[in-house]
């Protein structure tokens, strides 16, 4: 696809982005602030979270068909569990993607979400964790409060965009809160997502962007496993099935 292409999708994505939001955001944030009157904190959080993955599912059609995105269950867990679950960094665009997950979760981010406007108010309302800002004991207080009410938790566990395809290192707390909690930890595999938009930009480029669901690790098969053991583990088996999305698999 020549630049001008590319030039008119991005302004056609962002001009309905901005319309889109314009509309909905007003909308669900005051469907969830009326129904929390009837059904109570827990409940209206559980539709807030909701509400946020509508929003960001009609986000992922905006740059359709330029931008195709697929989400395959190779799992074959029961759904009602809650999950840890640890997923690969390549683009700003990654947050949005967790939408495609049947689940109420919320996400550990850095500080930067938090700073955007729309994003971080969306961010603060459903409870997302900010890793950067909380104490290490609040931090696993809060995360532990969340898997007990069922809600699900999703690390980017290297810590900031790769930019490429090439994965960086784990950082452990997705891995002490699975040895704490002793919830199942889920591998997501991203894949495609590198260039939409490239780290450091906001130009999106044509693309297919695949996220793929792999089984669950219980806590029989890890309890014995150092934190190092763990991530080490996890982040082989995201590096192994990336290697096959790669080629087509």
């Amino acid at each position: 696809m020549n630049n001008l292409k590319i030039y008119f999708l991005n302004l056609y994505s962002y001009i309905l982005f901005a319309i889109y939001s314009a509309v909905c955001i007003p909308a669900l944030t005051l469907f969830v602030a009326f129904m929390s009157l009837i059904v109570g904190h827990r409940r209206a959080m559980k539709l807030f979270r909701r509400a946020i993955a509508w929003w960001s599912r009609g986000i992922l059609l905006i740059p359709f068909p330029f931008v195709k995105v697929f989400y395959e269950n190779d799992s074959g867990d029961k759904t009602g569990e809650p999950y840890i679950f640890v997923c690969n960094h390549r683009s700003f665009s990654d947050g949005f993607l967790m939408a495609v997950l049947p689940v109420e979760a919320v996400q550990v981010v850095n500080i930067w979400p938090f700073r955007i406007p729309v994003i971080g108010f969306f961010a603060r309302a459903a409870g997302y964790l900010n890793i950067r800002m909380m104490q290490t004991e609040e931090f696993f207080e809060r995360a532990m409060q969340l898997l007990r009410e069922h809600v699900s938790i999703i690390f980017f566990p290297e810590g900031t965009r790769s930019g490429s395809r090439k994965m960086g290192n784990f950082h452990g707390s997705a891995f002490r809160l699975a040895l704490k909690s002793k919830a199942p930890i889920v591998p997501l595999c991203i894949s495609g997502s590198e260039n939409i938009p490239p780290k450091g930009s906001l130009l999106l480029r044509p693309g297919t962007i695949r996220i793929r669901r792999l089984r669950s690790i219980g806590w029989s098969e890890y309890k014995e496993w150092s934190v190092v053991t763990f991530k080490n583990r996890v982040r082989q088996i995201i590096a192994n099935e990336l290697a096959l999305m790669e080629h087509g698999a």
